[in-house]
This record gives C-alpha cells, sequence and structure tokens, in this order.
C-alpha cells in the first residue's frame, strides 16, 4: 500500500475546500503531481502545496493510504466521494469530510465538523471526538440521506444527526441534541446517551435505539410494548426496552421504530 502524508504548513485562515484529499485521486501520482492539485481557498485557485507538506512513501499503488499529521478544522470535504483506500486525519477535520464517500475508511482522531458523511453511501467513517451537525445526513433540498456504510461517533453529536438516513448505520457513544433521525425511512442509529428533542421527528422507516434518557419525547409514537434483549439484525441489546412507532404526525401508517431503554421496573 502506498502511503502519502501531508502536513499542514501552519495555521488556515480562510477554509480551503479539498476535494482532491482522497486516496483514489491521489494513487499512482508523485509527490510533484500531488503538490500540484488544485485546491479552492475563497475565490482562488491554489496548489495543494501552498498549504501541506507532502511525502510519499512505498510504491504507486492502486490501494493508497493518506495521513494527514495535524489539525484540518478549517480544510473542507476531505475524501468527499471516495471510493477506496484509507484516510487517517491525526487530528480535527473540516466540514463535508467522507461527504458521499462510497467505499473506504476515514478515522478522525478528533472531531470532525457539520456534515460529515452526507449522503455517504459505503465505506466506514470513524470520529473518535465529537460531531457537528448533519452527520450522515440529506444535504438542503434533499429528502434521501445517507443510504448505506458506517458512522462510528466517539464522543456527542450535535442536531439533525441521520436526517433522512434511508440505508447503513450510525453509533454515537455518547449524546445527541434536537432531531436526530429526522425524517429517517431506513437504517439504524444506535444512541449510546441522550437525546435532547425531536428524536425520530417526521420518521417513516428504519430504527433508532437510544440507551439513555430524552429530555423531550416526539408525541407522534406510540408505545408497543416491551422487549427484553432485542435483537436487531445483527445488533443484539441487552436490558429491556420500551418499543414505539412512529411518528404518526407524518402519515397514518409509519413504519419507523424507536427503542428506549427501560433501566428501572416498570419505566417507560
Amino acid at each position: 500500500m502506498a502511503e502519502i502524508k501531508l502536513v499542514p504548513r501552519g495555521r488556515i485562515g480562510i477554509t480551503v475546500e479539498a476535494e482532491v484529499i482522497r486516496p483514489d485521486l491521489l494513487a499512482g501520482k508523485t509527490e510533484d503531481e500531488i503538490g500540484r492539485l488544485i485546491v479552492w481557498q475563497g475565490p482562488r485557485e491554489l496548489p495543494l502545496s501552498q498549504f501541506f507538506e507532502v511525502e510519499l512513501q512505498g510504491p504507486a499503488q492502486e490501494e493508497t493510504r493518506i495521513i494527514i499529521d495535524g489539525d484540518v478544522s478549517r480544510v473542507k470535504r476531505i475524501g468527499q466521494g471516495m471510493k477506496s483506500g484509507v484516510i487517517e486525519i491525526r487530528g480535527a477535520a473540516g466540514m463535508y469530510t467522507g461527504a458521499e464517500m462510497a467505499g473506504g475508511q476515514i478515522l478522525v482522531q478528533g472531531d470532525a465538523g457539520s456534515w460529515s458523511g452526507m449522503e455517504m453511501r459505503g465505506g466506514l467513517l470513524q470520529i473518535a471526538g465529537n460531531a457537528a451537525d448533519h452527520v450522515g445526513s440529506a444535504y438542503r433540498g434533499n429528502w434521501r440521506g445517507m443510504t448505506g456504510g458506517q458512522i462510528l461517533i466517539g464522543g456527542d453529536a450535535r442536531s439533525q444527526l441521520g436526517g433522512g438516513l434511508a440505508g447503513g448505520s450510525i453509533t454515537v457513544e455518547g449524546n445527541v441534541e434536537n432531531f436526530c433521525a429526522i425524517r429517517q425511512s431506513g437504517g439504524l442509529i444506535l444512541i449510546k446517551g441522550n437525546a435532547v428533542r425531536g428524536l425520530g421527528a417526521e420518521m417513516n422507516g428504519g430504527t433508532v435505539v437510544l440507551s439513555g434518557a430524552v429530555e423531550n419525547f416526539t408525541p407522534g409514537f406510540i408505545p408497543q410494548g416491551v422487549e427484553s434483549d432485542p435483537r436487531i439484525g445483527e445488533l443484539q441489546l441487552e436490558g429491556r426496552f420500551a418499543r414505539f412507532s412512529g411518528d404518526y404526525a407524518a402519515g397514518k401508517n409509519p413504519k419507523g421504530v424507536l427503542y428506549c431503554r427501560m433501566d428501572r421496573e416498570g419505566e417507560e
């Protein structure tokens, strides 16, 4: 596997649009060719080498690993549309990281910006830290969000996580904020912490599992009983969960399923 190391040259002020940073586009290129690739900073077209030192190790191959050694929270669209290979970001990542990706892996050791994993179709996006708004969601004006792949978030996620989710899965180790799973039609969202409000609003398919508490429960969900150690596809849950269907505020026959953990006997 060829390895390409990108080291930020310094602090970036105006954000940079760098969708060229993806393994399947850099595969087979020399250091000079990679450095000459064009990125955008505001209205200006500039070479990638203006923002990153480039180091290439190993023979040119289709299977390529990109290591970004530093904070790139001011760099947008890393890995957008990627189909193969690996990107490892040793720091925070900017907006649209892994948006529309169809394959490969992106590993972010820090936080990730808004719209990361937007309309993702395949592959793995793993965020060790916290995630901002709209991760795994449909873009504005589109109803269909993530359709495949997997997003793993080690910390918390902000609002509208998995908006329009139609397939694939999202796991959050921490908490989520507002309108997680809004307009979800398929796939699975697993939240191991708490939620604020609007959980599953306008949901008509798919499954949401909440292990913590929700501050303001969405009124369009109807209880369907209690299940012990339910199995959802390949996911085996432990404990007692109240099962709800909804969101009936969005239609007469919704097929969304919401599981909420019950920690005490009789709690719903």
